[in-house]
């Protein structure tokens, strides 16, 4: 699942909400990624079963994030 840089949001919210919403991120990881996202454009924040990815997805982007179309395997 990716997440897109966008102009709107702050490095504290896409942590906060990274945080928030990605089991095993906490605010201090959700800040390098969220540097990975404004570097590099785009920054993969979750890999794993489809279920949760759906739901995570859902949940980024309702926050404002910019997420990428989420892939079907």
């Amino acid at each position: 699942m990716i997440v897109r840089n966008d102009d709107h949001n702050t490095f504290d919210h896409v942590a906060r909400t990274l945080a928030r919403v990605i089991p095993g991120v906490n605010v201090e990881r959700g800040l390098q990624i969220a540097n990975v996202i404004h570097t590099s454009g785009s920054a993969i924040v979750y890999s794993g079963l489809q279920e949760p990815a759906e739901l995570y997805w859902e949940q980024l982007k309702g926050a404002g994030l910019t997420m990428a179309p989420l892939e079907q395997d």
